[in-house]
């Protein structure tokens, strides 16, 4: 197959170029290249597809058919990897549970998926780490609810087995007292507020433990900028962190909570208006590592409900690219090279494998994405509903 008139964009750029696939690889790039079946790309972009390491199931029900439904929902929106978070129900932290949702990801058309070990227990003792990862997880993740001791064992086992640690930093006595940024819009809704300083505390131990024991740590779905200030400098410094933000982080502040919205009730929550113009300018620094959907579907009748009772997250992942485009790279912030390496390189490379790059002999996993034209966001779910996106998959 031939892929003709089409815009390579990877993590090296742009440039106008064929794309000859034979048996599911590039076998050649170049120009006037001819083939029997072909394609024409009419100046579209040819992308990588995209990868998110952090996707949560709908209600966080672990179960085939919310496994599948995601899947299928991450390949519309351009994401053809994606990294269930094991924070589920049941969750993700013993060999059983595992099996299951290993054989739920197998045999269906979609994106591939992948599974993270919940490295503590219901009762926050040490899962079995070791067996987990030899069965095939990409990766543990811990949240910073866990005690010192138990944090430097699993930093022990990450550093035996040399995976990322994937870490959501949040203090839980203040993350339980509160349902969104304590700050202005809080105390002008009168919902109960948790302070920045629940994230950035933790940032900054796990900082010294990550140095300590020389491991990789990802903060998954930072939202206050003094932590990815302080995750920046301790890259400065050699220390391996990395730091991940979500597009609604980027875009919104705690003000879309208005009117008891619901749809913006996020875990982490929504910043500031003054941090998200910061978090802006910290992506444009590059002190960002990666980008994700923060996907997290839920029922009507875990949404619809007073803001307290309501379940955290909004739905993303079918118009992920589109959204991506729109806010982040038509806006400016970014280019589209820059995304695909924050979007696809970048989170490919913490579960350790290589994408981001259209070049001869890497596997054909890519997509058409055509600026010109627009898609419109049906999903009652998205924080984005109604809202006209530039770019589609075609």
């Amino acid at each position: 197959m031939l892929i003709s008139n089409a815009v390579v964009c990877d993590v090296n750029g742009e440039r106008e170029v064929d794309v000859r696939v034979e048996n599911g690889f590039i076998v050649e790039i170049g120009t006037n290249l001819k083939d029997e079946e072909s394609i024409d790309a009419k100046g579209a972009y040819l992308l990588p597809s995209l990868v998110d390491t952090n996707i949560k199931l709908l209600d966080s029900n672990l179960n085939a058919k919310n496994i599948h439904a995601v899947s299928r929902a991450a390949l519309k929106g351009g994401i053809g990897h994606i990294v269930l978070n094991p924070d589920s129900t049941p969750a993700i932290d013993n060999e059983v549970v595992l099996e299951f949702a290993q054989h739920a990801t197998s045999k269906f058309e979609g994106a591939k998926v992948d599974l993270t070990l919940n490295a503590l227990q219901e009762d926050s003792t040490l899962t079995n780490i070791a067996i987990l990862l030899k069965k095939g997880v990409v990766a543990p993740y811990m949240s910073t609810v866990a005690k010192n001791n138990l944090a430097i064992k699993i930093a022990e086992y990450v550093q035996m087995y040399d995976v990322t640690l994937f870490c959501k930093a949040e203090d839980n006595s203040l993350i339980n007292a509160g349902v969104m940024l304590d700050g202005d819009v809080s105390s002008k809704l009168g919902l109960a507020g948790i302070p920045e300083l629940s994230e950035v505390l933790h940032v900054s131990r796990m900082i010294e433990i990550a140095r300590y024991f020389n491991i990789k740590i990802l903060f998954k779905a930072i939202a206050s900028p003094r932590s990815v200030e302080l995750i920046a400098r301790a890259k400065k410094e050699g220390v391996s962190v990395s730091c991940e933000v979500s597009i609604h982080h980027l875009i919104n502040c705690d003000e879309a909570c208005e009117g008891f919205n619901t749809l913006a009730k996020l875990n982490p929550p929504l910043a500031s208006n003054s941090d998200m113009l910061a978090l802006q300018e910290a992506l444009k620094r590059g002190d960002i590592d990666l980008l994700t959907t923060l996907h997290q579907a839920n029922s009507p009748v875990n949404k619809e409900v007073a803001f307290y009772d309501a379940s955290y997250g909004c739905e993303g992942l079918d118009s992920a690219l589109s959204l991506y485009y729109s806010k982040l790279v038509k806006s400016g912030m970014i280019s589209m090279s820059q995304l695909i390496e924050l979007a696809c390189k970048n989170p490919a490379k913490s579960i350790g494998i290589d994408a981001g790059v259209i070049e001869v002999g890497a596997k054909a996993d890519f997509l058409l994405f055509d600026t010109k034209e627009s898609v419109i966001i049906k999903d009652s779910g998205s924080l984005y509903k109604d809202e006209e996106l530039n770019g589609k998959i075609v």
